[in-house]
């Protein structure tokens, strides 16, 4: 069992940002997963004047894409870290980002049943109590919402039990704590085969040398052939398969059944 100064070091997203910023601006998967997440988004009915949500916004990476993709929208993010925020206010200035921590029960003000569609992306894996951020996420949630969730599949790398990954989801899995949270769930597959579980597999084979490598500052040539790498990913990422049972990440798309719309039990 992690102990709790592990997970204290684990979960300090302010240090996260700071030593991460980079390596996940260029982190193939990372731009994998909003592309999923945007196309999940135009699947299901998400207008370019939507109001969206971004629960677990990070440096906005992806309130970057969304505003691309949905020039009209109203974009707003929650993050955990300041840090976060002040990053993704530079990169989205139209945007609305907040500062606060969903697994404590907070008011959610003007923002009270605001989001139209949400996005929760590569967050729930972080936590031990997935399913309190979810209560807490709902109150910023429009009646009948559609919450888009990735999370990955598959096998821990040490990179992931690194930055603190607690658990790796099955669409039943992931299905099983969206319904136990007041979700109606519309879609729960697996995307990325072929190549995405290519990607995992290398990053699992590295094992501590891409601890090293990320927290190393030189640019030495491990770091441009890694660069090369994740461009020649990037590029076989089109080709990636959604809807089979083989695909190392996991997605799901759940709409919000507030307590006028949820069904009888």
């Amino acid at each position: 069992m992690t102990n709790n100064a592990t997970h204290l070091t684990h979960d300090d997203w302010e240090r996260h940002w700071r030593d991460y910023t980079d390596a996940a601006e260029h982190n193939p998967a990372q731009l994998y997963r909003r592309r999923v997440a945007c196309r999940l988004l135009e699947r299901f009915g998400c207008s370019s004047d939507a109001r969206i949500l971004d629960i677990g916004s990070g440096q906005g990476d992806l309130a970057v894409d969304l505003r691309r993709s949905f020039p009209q929208s109203q974009i707003a993010g929650v993050e955990l870290s300041a840090s976060g925020v002040q990053i993704s206010a530079r990169k989205v200035p139209d945007a609305h980002f907040l500062q606060c921590d969903l697994l404590q029960p907070a008011e959610p003000g003007p923002l009270r049943a605001w989001a139209q569609y949400a996005v929760c992306s590569e967050v729930l894996e972080h936590l031990d109590d997935p399913g309190a951020l979810l209560a807490n996420a709902a109150h910023y949630l429009a009646p009948g919402c559609a919450l888009i969730v990735t999370v990955p599949g598959g096998p821990k790398s040490k990179f992931d039990l690194h930055i603190g990954h607690r658990q790796h989801y099955t669409p039943l899995l992931l299905r099983d704590l969206l319904e136990r949270s007041g979700f109606t769930v519309e879609l729960a597959t697996t995307a990325g085969f072929p190549f995405f579980n290519l990607y995992r597999l290398v990053v699992i084979l590295r094992g501590s040398s891409l601890i090293d490598d990320v927290h190393s500052k030189s640019q030495g040539w491990n770091k441009l052939l890694a660069r090369a790498v994740m461009a020649a990913f990037r590029l076989l990422f089109v080709f990636n398969l959604t809807g089979t049972s083989l695909g190392w990440q996991t997605v799901a798309v759940a709409r919000w059944n507030s307590p006028k719309t949820a069904p009888h039990s």
